[in-house]
């Protein structure tokens, strides 16, 4: 199974171009069996008032579950979960904002005949919000949930945490992050054309094992967003 985090910035560039067909191409070279994609506009002029999440999920003959952080009037940002394997929602909703609002989405989805608990979200940038906001993820509502106990549970997104960060070990000591085989940690994500922080990542429950995991760093991906999706392939213990 493959397992794709993408940051798209808005699917605007590092050359400020508003581009959705570059973030398109990204993912699809890829060949990701679920995307979890992070500041998407939905209903915003500022990008032509399209469903970013909606024409991203099309382009890849996918189906998409988009939630809101951020809704002014009839303008949205947030976070989407994109798959074209079977997919229900379980929860989409907010996490303990300090500045900008953030929230998370769970799905579950499946694959090869058996139910994995698909979790994407946003963190902060102020790092006791951070902190805050990984221990609700971790707590009764989200991954500490009944309905995740026996489960095999994935956990995306941009989490604005270095490794060596508290919200990150808080995170880290509940489930295994995604690691090349190396054993090494996965390459930097951000910024995209020379990225230096590892700001994304992808944690798996012990049911599950990394086969690889990587920084996609093409061309392409370089241009398209100021963060370079994060690509992991998994398989079941």
């Amino acid at each position: 199974m493959r397992l794709l985090s993408y940051n798209v910035h808005g699917c605007v560039g590092g050359d400020r171009r508003l581009d959705l067909s570059r973030i398109v191409e990204v993912i699809a070279e890829a060949r990701p069996d679920v995307v979890a994609l992070q500041e998407l506009d939905v209903g915003r002029s500022r990008s032509g008032g399209v469903d970013q999440a909606e024409q991203i999920a099309a382009a890849l003959e996918m189906t998409s579950v988009f939630h809101p952080a951020m809704h002014v009037a009839e303008e949205k940002y947030g976070d989407a979960i994109l798959t074209a394997l079977p997919m229900q929602v379980v929860k989409a909703g907010p996490l303990p904002s300090r500045g900008e609002p953030r929230g998370a989405i769970w799905c579950r989805i499946e694959h090869a005949g058996r139910p994995i608990n698909v979790f994407n979200t946003h963190l902060g940038l102020w790092r006791g919000e951070r902190l805050a906001q990984a221990r609700a993820l971790l707590g009764p509502g989200w991954l500490g949930h009944p309905g995740c106990r026996g489960e095999d549970t994935v956990l995306m997104g941009d989490f604005n945490s270095l490794p060596s960060s508290r919200s990150f070990a808080q995170i880290a000591g509940a489930l295994q992050l995604a690691r090349p085989r190396t054993d090494r940690l996965a390459g930097p994500t951000f910024p995209a054309r020379f990225p230096l922080l590892r700001l994304d990542h992808i944690f798996l429950s012990k049911g599950l094992r990394c086969l690889d995991c990587t920084a996609l760093r093409t061309p392409l991906a370089r241009l398209a967003s100021d963060h370079l999706p994060l690509l992991a392939t998994i398989e079941r213990s």
